[in-house]
């Protein structure tokens, strides 16, 4: 592969506007606004809008994604996506923070779900239990300018990669994605504004980015699904599915557009709502790509992990995982394409000692095949919601050290 290419990137005059932002019923990401944050959402909305107006937002904008014919450099390892994947261990999820939405512009957004703003030291203290992985769910809609140029909020961007610096500076791998956007609805008639939007999006954070090594993994969408219809969560119907895939090509397409390490770089491709159905995953259609990951999302059994109104047994219930396992070979494993859970997690239902039984079980299969595991964390840790909570980043502990231990202990197995 040449060690050069030709990069053009794009460049468009700043103009900010709003979009709603979305979460599934199921989505473990999602929570409510908080109703301290509702109270300063206008008042923060107006200042953010007159910022991101400004002259001076507008040229920093231009002068980041002016557009300019360059050769640039691949400076990072040619890494293969076994041979990272192979590196990993097990993974932790920034949930509800970068990933937060409301009806305001600016920064602040990262705490409108009730989550302090995140600190290194916050990172540090997940890192040094043993995470390897920090996967930085991050939403964007309501911080990109109109259509054509989907310009990112300049101070956001630089916020995320704020967050990105504190567990990439530590030598883990980081992965970030796009996390809660409507606008990729995926049907026939909004393919090609998704497609649009995607690809300026995807530019603007990849060249951003372009300069990081290996270590930094893109997840070109959460879970991309038909939001509010019948078969948002079923495993799709064929047109959702193949338009995902049309819109996976689009990312992987976008951030080789950008050149360098971009070339080369490892991207993470879901299939429709990330799902662990068999349907879903047998409708995933690979990019046309060497350097590609399989991103799954497995709250499973469902009826133990996810569902509030189930049960808080584990039961020694292993069919669901093993299947997916065997699944998840047959499809991809087998093939020399590796898959990374990036959600996984079991609800707290007062049962640590049940969920312990369930992490050393779920875990070492995924090892036993090669399959990283990522927890979804929103620190939650009760209430009648999804509490997922691992890690209380307020009083920087870990409430839960069996459930913990038995995480790392599975993981790390074979050492």
């Amino acid at each position: 592969m040449k060690k050069k290419i030709l990069a053009g990137l794009l460049c468009c005059l700043l103009a900010v506007s709003t979009l709603a932002g979305c979460g599934g019923q199921q989505d473990a990401g999602s929570a409510d606004v908080t109703e301290s944050s509702q109270s300063t959402e206008s008042t923060e909305s107006a200042e953010s809008s007159e910022s991101a107006e400004s002259t001076e937002d507008t040229e920093s904008a231009a002068s980041e994604e002016a557009a300019v014919t360059e050769e640039v450099a691949i400076t990072m390892n040619d890494v293969s996506p076994m041979d990272l994947v192979k590196d990993m261990k097990i993974g932790w999820n920034l949930g509800n923070t970068l990933d937060s939405t409301s009806s305001k512009i600016g920064v602040n957004v990262e705490m409108a779900w009730g989550n302090p703003k995140t600190t290194q030291e916050m990172i540090d203290a997940v890192i040094d239990q043993g995470f390897n992985v920090i996967r930085i769910p991050v939403s964007w809609g309501g911080q990109m300018g109109a259509a054509p140029a989907y310009n990112v909020l300049p101070a956001w961007m630089d916020r995320v990669q704020e967050v990105v610096d504190y567990a990439y500076n530590r030598g883990v791998y980081v992965i970030v994605n796009i996390h809660h956007e409507d606008w990729h609805f995926p049907s026939e008639e909004n393919k090609d504004a998704a497609a649009e939007q995607l690809t300026a999006l995807w530019t603007a954070i990849a060249t951003r980015f372009r300069d990081y090594d290996e270590h930094l993994i893109f997840e070109g969408m959460n879970e991309p699904r038909k939001i509010g219809t019948a078969v948002e969560w079923n495993g799709g119907d064929q047109e959702g599915r193949d338009v995902v895939n049309y819109l996976d090509q689009v990312f992987v397409d976008a951030v080789r557009a950008t050149g360098g390490n971009n070339t080369i770089r490892n991207l993470m491709v879901p299939g429709y709502a990330a799902s662990s159905s068999d349907e879903a995953l047998e409708g995933i259609v690979l990019p046309d790509d060497d350097h590609l990951i399989v991103s799954v999302h497995a709250y499973t059994p469902y009826d133990f992990a996810l569902n509030t109104a189930g049960r808080s047994t584990w039961d020694n219930d292993t069919r669901d995982i093993d299947h997916l396992m065997e699944k998840l070979d047959e499809l991809f494993l087998s093939k020399g394409v590796p898959v990374i859970i990036g959600e996984f997690g079991a609800m707290n239902k007062d049962n640590e000692a049940e969920r312990v039984e369930w992490a050393k079980y779920y875990v070492s299969k995924a090892r036993e095949y090669g399959v990283p595991c990522v927890w979804w964390d929103n620190n939650s840790f009760d209430g009648d919601g999804e509490n997922f909570g691992l890690f209380n980043r307020r009083e920087l502990t870990f409430p839960y050290p069996d459930l913990l231990k038995a995480l790392i202990d599975s993981a790390y197995a074979e050492e």
